[in-house]
């Protein structure tokens, strides 16, 4: 496309000033000295033009760089990992780089983020919401990385929808559930009933659990769908053995192969919620288990290092009490803002 069609994806072209006295915006300034009459202004005029701000604003800047690695703009998928390895060596100086955040027919969809923040990469299955025996998961394509449930299926969720860059909210997620459960002609509050009490099911049998999932399910009723959805019993590693078939001398199942809770915000931010009974820091007759407590300890270290965001409750404080209540509200209203865009 040529440089007014770009641009006028990014900026509302028929707003900004013409500097040319025989045009009435910037559209027809920028298509008579870049379309029509290429040569008249240099080839990186762009950036010192004060009425597209990228010699200001580095959100612009980096918006600007990744559009153009947006699929309508740019076709060649080798091209585009090509110029986005290139901009990311130079962004990295600035702390910005540029990461996929979805795809449209199988093309890469790309936002800029701060380096540091997030977890690298994009998202492709989601398995969550796990009830009754575990579920048993191949590698159905490997060259992509396709994962197929071939037993237990129905004991778990799964979500395979792109993830765009806002994250995954209580909306994505009511409307995948109303496709999957076919009751996308029923109202919303039947929809999001049938969702909350499927997730429900999942943590049935945990008081403290139910307690952090109820006191984030009344924020749909206060602040709408938009917010992102608080996704249970989420299988972050997995491991098709069984820790009681375990034989010394083998390598051990993986552990702690789910979490108890995860959020999906925007910018790859991804948050875990963590309810720790007893089972975490003693042993099976209740005494005190430093190996316990190692093996935690680490585990949180290597998913902090892969740049989720840990947060842990006792299950001391999670007791059916309003203080407990207004523990989580806090906590959750705190957790947004310090997230909020």
């Amino acid at each position: 496309m040529d440089e007014a069609e770009f641009l006028g994806r990014l900026y509302d072209l028929d707003a900004l000033p013409s500097t040319d006295s025989r045009f009435s915006s910037a559209r027809g300034d920028v298509y008579q000295h870049r379309v029509l009459n290429p040569f008249d202004w240099e080839d990186d005029w762009i950036f010192s033009d004060a009425r597209f701000g990228l010699a200001d604003s580095d959100d612009a800047l980096v918006r600007f760089l990744a559009e153009m690695l947006h699929p309508a703009v740019r076709t060649d998928l080798a091209e585009v990992e090509e110029l986005r390895a290139f901009l990311n060596t130079v962004l990295i100086h600035d702390g910005y780089e540029i990461i996929q955040t979805g795809d449209i027919s199988g093309a890469p969809v790309f936002e800029g983020r701060r380096t540091g923040s997030g977890v690298r990469g994009s998202m492709k299955n989601i398995i969550f919401a796990a009830v009754g025996p575990k579920p048993v998961i191949v590698i159905d394509d490997a060259v992509n990385n396709d994962l197929r449930i071939v037993k237990n299926e129905k004991n778990c969720l799964i979500y395979d929808r792109p993830l765009g860059a806002r994250g995954l909210t209580w909306r994505d997620l009511a409307e995948w559930w109303a496709d999957r459960e076919k009751l996308t002609s029923q109202p919303e509050r039947t929809i999001w009933m049938s969702l909350y009490r499927r997730l429900l099911r999942s943590i049935a049998g945990n008081d403290a659990e139910r307690r952090i999932f109820t006191a984030y399910g009344k924020r749909y009723g206060t602040l709408g769908d938009g917010i992102p959805a608080l996704l249970p019993q989420v299988y972050l590693h997995y491991d098709p053995r069984a820790r009681a078939s375990y034989q010394p001398g083998t390598a051990p199942p993986l552990p702690r192969q789910r979490m108890d809770f995860l959020l999906l915000l925007p910018n790859s931010v991804r948050i875990v919620v963590e309810c720790d009974g007893q089972q975490h820091y003693a042993d099976d007759t209740g005494k005190a288990s430093p190996r316990r407590y190692g093996a935690m300890m680490a585990a949180d270290r290597d998913l902090r290092l892969k740049g989720y965001e840990v947060y842990r409750f006792g299950g001391a404080e999670l007791t059916d009490t309003s203080a407990t209540r207004q523990r989580l509200d806090t906590f959750f209203d705190r957790l947004a803002e310090r997230y909020s865009a």
